[in-house]
């Protein structure tokens, strides 16, 4: 499949020009006199160089890879056809639909975009954070800048020993129980070839605590709604965590909220603090 240079820069343009600021997360500003979006506006939300993008606007540069692609779709907020699109015109076959998608909706992101002073991410049946919020990321870290296999969670708690630092040690074992479990649903449901499979097949031949805990057959965990962290900066916080499910794509938006007034409330503030100071240009 050969990528279709001219189609690829139109229907980018078009879909850059489509959206507003207000439709991303990002301010609009008092003197903005571009139709949508800026080049580096897409470029930032797709996480890459504003040359880089522009360039694909111009129908320059090398042809995209389809992790670029991905991120690209991602960053303009498209419809899976949309995503599909793009795609072929970059001379890609598109990704798999359902479980094994990792682009998430248009509709999660402009939920998660407005979350802007809590702490949210979106994660997909195999604990693999697909977007977080900027509290997000100050609370679990960049999580989902992870490759391969160490995208899921449940794959990082079994090989990463510094995965469980976040977690208090009294829930550590509810945690691998759980991850377990919820492995094994996504193995019988998605069946031989499936990402499910080769985590569970990796994870069963490098670590014991993985092959015990997956022969007790143990299925049907549910999430504990109280999650304790241990923050290395604001220290222990006890959070409420509430989920939407995107039946479509299989994904999970999870929230993180503190009793109003409690301990954790203040932290939870902090970090907010912490987080914008960290993120500043005067930070690096």
């Amino acid at each position: 499949m050969e990528i279709d240079r001219p189609g690829l820069a139109e229907f980018l343009r078009l879909r850059r020009t489509a959206l507003q600021p207000d439709d991303v997360g990002l301010p609009r500003g008092q003197r903005r006199r571009t139709e949508g979006l800026r080049r580096e506006e897409v470029a930032e939300l797709s996480h890459m160089s504003t040359d880089y993008y522009a360039r694909l606007e111009q129908q320059r540069g090398p042809q995209p890879s389809a992790q670029m692609v991905a991120a690209i779709a991602q960053g303009l907020h498209l419809s899976l056809d949309e995503r599909d699109h793009l795609f072929r015109l970059a001379g890609h076959s598109p990704p798999p639909r359902g479980g094994e998608s990792t682009h998430v909706s248009p509709g999660m992101l402009r939920i998660l975009d407005r979350l802007h002073d809590t702490p949210a991410e979106v994660v997909s049946e195999l604990g693999e954070t697909l977007a977080q919020t900027p509290l997000g990321i100050a609370l679990t870290g960049d999580a989902a800048a992870h490759r391969g296999l160490e995208r899921s969670l449940a794959y990082r708690w079994f090989t990463d020993p510094d995965a469980r630092l976040l977690y208090a040690p009294a829930d550590r074992a509810f945690l691998t129980r759980l991850w377990v479990s919820g492995l094994r649903d996504v193995v019988s449901r998605r069946g031989p070839g499936s990402r499910a499979v080769r985590i569970a097949d990796d994870l069963y031949e490098r670590s014991a605590e993985f092959r015990t805990a997956w022969d007790a057959h143990e299925i049907g965990l549910r999430p504990r709604p109280v999650k304790h962290f241990v923050h290395p900066q604001v220290g222990a916080l006890e959070l409420t965590c509430q989920t939407l499910l995107d039946p479509d794509e299989g994904h999970f938006l999870l929230v993180y909220t503190a009793v109003p007034g409690s301990e954790s409330h203040d932290k939870l503030r902090l970090l907010s603090v912490i987080g914008a100071e960290s993120r500043s240009p005067a930070a690096f």
